[in-house]
This record gives structure tokens, C-alpha cells and sequence, in this order.
């Protein structure tokens, strides 16, 4: 059996820096520290993080006032920014910044009046904070049905934004839709769905069809973890989105010589390395790396954290 492991694949720019930020979070405030949402949408990534006191809350009242409080990578609305300052909590910001520019073009459309449009999954943490930016302006829709049914007050003061982990192919589709319904609808100057989330959907439509299986490394409630199995699904090769090795089925591997390893932007490489160890000593499987884009993007810790941090050091 030969295993293609496709890069990129795992941690995003993004993804790191929040990861970082918690690390760093538990250095200077100890546990227990509060998150609100999962840090990211990943289940390993998440347990470890409780094990080490780490209480994620969906609901700002289970933490109690002046506790330091870490934002997800998924961003927040300003409603929850407003309560955070009511109760005193000493908040680190580690949205990623790809999400945050979605939120200043929200608030840039909002004020001059547009009716927003934003193309995302109903109840996914992104999409509510990217809503709450302007809940009177802003329309969610996730397909071309619901482009259809869209009723808006002036078509000529409108503006698409997107979640930025969506499958971009889906995305063009219901874009193209608005753009025909609405052909004076207005868009920001640059994409939307993130640099990661592109490279690693373009490692799968690329090296998919030389594999007669893909395995993605991810959890079921990660956005573009499962965007990446579905592409590799509609491309005509059998693709599972799992947590671990645990969750393989010995089926899947029935006439397959080769293998297709990726794994989403939340999801830790260590897993995806038990994985390819797995295969080596189970199937004999030859490890092959194709590389489809190269990636040098860094985020910056959050303003508030390096404040932190830099006054530590200067007190040691």
C-alpha cells in the first residue's frame, strides 16, 4: 500500500496562534482559565486542554466575574464583548484575524447602509459572532434555495460576505446565484474564505483521484475538516472524516492501494502521524509526501497577551 500525505494539511496560521495564546494564557493565569467556545473545533485539542484546567462555557454567566477569559479562533459578537466588560472578565482576544477582517466588512456595510448578505452554516460559532456584528442587516444563507427565496429592500444597496471555512466551490455556486438575482451586489476587494482552508481543498482535488481512499483527520464539528472529505467524496474517491486511528474500519481498506491522508486546519499533527504509523505497520503502507502549496503564515499573539506577557517578564 502506498500513503499520500497531502500538504498542507493540519494547523493554520490561525489555529497556532490560538493555540499558543491558551498556552500562554495558563502560564501567566493558571487554571482554572475560561474559554468561550471550543478553542477550536477539534476533539483532541480540546481534552488536552481540559486535562491541563481548561473550562470551555457556551454561556458567559458560568464564569465567574474577574476571571480571565480567552475568545475562540472563531470570533465573537459585540454583544458578548459588551457582557465580558459588565462582568469584569479579563479577556485575550484570539480570534483569528482572517475572521476578524469578515466582522470589520460587516461593520463597514453596515454603516453605510447595505442589506449584508452572509453565506455560512446556520449555528456554526463564526457565523453568530460574524451575525451579531449587525443583526438588523445581515441575511444568512447556505444555498442557491435560499438565494431564490431572498427578498431584500434595495438590491441596489447590497453585499455578500462568507464564512471563511467554507468549501469553495460551494460557495462560488451560491455566489454566482446572488450575482444573478441581484447583478449590483457588492463584494469585499479580497476573498473571504481563508488562504488555509483554499490550500488544503486544493490538495484534494488535486491528489484525490490518484488514491482509491481518503482519510481526513478531523472532527465533525469542524467546518473545513468536513468541507475536505466532501470534495474528495463528489471527485468520485471514498473519503472518511475521522478523529484518530480508532475510528477506522477495516472495510475501508479492501482492494485500496493507495491511501490519501489530509487533515483539517484544527487538526493536530501528532494524530495525523499515529495514523501513518498505523498503516506502516498494519498494510506495510510506503509513505510518499506530496507537497500542492507551501505555507509561511504567522499571526501575531493577541495585543492584550504580549502586554501580559512582556509585563511578566519585566517583574521577574
Amino acid at each position: 500500500m502506498k500513503v499520500i500525505l497531502a500538504n498542507p494539511r493540519g494547523f493554520c496560521a490561525g489555529v497556532n496562534m490560538a493555540i499558543e495564546s491558551l498556552d500562554r494564557a495558563l502560564e501567566i493565569f493558571g487554571a482554572p482559565l475560561y474559554v468561550y467556545h471550543e478553542i477550536v473545533h477539534n476533539k483532541w485539542v480540546v481534552e488536552r486542554f481540559q486535562r491541563r484546567g481548561v473550562i470551555f462555557v457556551e454561556d458567559l454567566n458560568d464564569v465567574p466575574e474577574g476571571s480571565p477569559l480567552l475568545f475562540s479562533a472563531h470570533g465573537v459578537s459585540p454583544a458578548i464583548r459588551e457582557l465580558s466588560r459588565q462582568r469584569r472578565l479579563q479577556v485575550i482576544d484570539a480570534t483569528c484575524p482572517l475572521v476578524t477582517k469578515v466582522h470589520l466588512e460587516a461593520v463597514k456595510y453596515a454603516k453605510l447602509g447595505y442589506t449584508i448578505i452572509l453565506i455560512g452554516h446556520e449555528g456554526h460559532d463564526e457565523v453568530v459572532g460574524t451575525m451579531g456584528e449587525a443583526p438588523d442587516r445581515m441575511v444568512l444563507v447556505e444555498s442557491v434555495e435560499d438565494v431564490e427565496r431572498l427578498e431584500v429592500p434595495d438590491p441596489n444597496k447590497l453585499a455578500y460576505l462568507t464564512q471563511t471555512t467554507l468549501s469553495v466551490d460551494d460557495a462560488n455556486i451560491v455566489i454566482a446565484a446572488l450575482k444573478r438575482k441581484f447583478p449590483a451586489i457588492h463584494h469585499p476587494p479580497k476573498d473571504d474564505i481563508c488562504y488555509a482552508t483554499q490550500n488544503r481543498q486544493e490538495a484534494i482535488r488535486e491528489l484525490a483521484p490518484q488514491a482509491d481512499l481518503v482519510l481526513v483527520i478531523g472532527s465533525q464539528n469542524s467546518s473545513n475538516s468536513l468541507r475536505l472529505a466532501e470534495i474528495a467524496n463528489l471527485l468520485g474517491t471514498p473519503a472518511h472524516l475521522i478523529d484518530g486511528v480508532g475510528e477506522l474500519q477495516p472495510e475501508w481498506f479492501e482492494g485500496v492501494q493507495t491511501v490519501l491522508v489530509s487533515a483539517g486546519a484544527s487538526a493536530p499533527e501528532d494524530v495525523v502521524q499515529d495514523l501513518v504509523k498505523h498503516l506502516e505497520t498494519t498494510y506495510g503502507a510506503q509513505v510518499e509526501h506530496a507537497v500542492v502549496r507551501r505555507e509561511d503564515v504567522h499571526f501575531p499573539l493577541p495585543k492584550s497577551l504580549r502586554s501580559r506577557l512582556a509585563a511578566q517578564g519585566a517583574n521577574s
